[in-house]
């Protein structure tokens, strides 16, 4: 008889338990690619933006290296140029042609691959250059050029501690 009213008890709990768990379904959200974050990020600096003209992706600097976590912030860069078509436009992103002297943009932060989420704290600022092949081989001599200042420092300052040690360990002058 204690069997039986065990028997009874196990089954309405397991009962509950079935109808609790067909209830309350977890909350799978889809894990965007680090590619769809940034575009969603593009979009929506598209429509904050106070420009004419919509940005389009130009380049993804950067993929985040090992565990794409959704509920971990990954960084991003990536850089967007100014196209020809208006904001009010409703011809999809992708059929924009880039505008030829556009405005090009280096964009930096972090995205949520959580789809659900989509949170993301990014900056961007124009770039000083116009992305040309011009432009390209000023910013390349640029980088040699404070690569080449930072090295004239680094040996003044190793100078500079030579003469100390000399100064500070000198022979005494021999008197005749």
């Amino acid at each position: 008889m204690e069997t039986q009213r065990d028997s009874t008890s196990l089954q309405r709990w397991s009962l509950l338990l079935l109808l609790l768990g067909l209830v309350v379904t977890p909350a799978t959200s889809r894990t965007l690619s680090y590619r769809e974050a940034v575009l969603r990020v593009v979009d929506s600096l598209n429509q904050r933006s106070s420009d004419e003209n919509l940005y389009r992706l130009l380049k993804l600097n950067s993929e985040p290296q090992g565990d794409e976590n959704p509920n971990i912030p990954q960084p991003a860069s990536f850089t967007v140029k100014e196209t020809v078509c208006p904001k009010t436009t409703q011809q999809p992103l992708e059929q924009c042609d880039f505008k030829d002297n556009g405005l090009v943009k280096q964009c930096a932060g972090t995205v949520s691959l959580d789809e659900d989420k989509s949170y993301f704290d990014i900056s961007c600022e124009e770039n000083v250059f116009p992305f040309d092949a011009q432009n390209l081989e000023v910013s390349k001599y640029g980088g040699l050029r404070d690569l080449l200042g930072r090295a004239r420092r680094g040996i003044r300052r190793i100078g500079r501690r030579i003469r100390g040690l000399f100064t500070k360990y000198q022979l005494p002058q021999e008197e005749s």
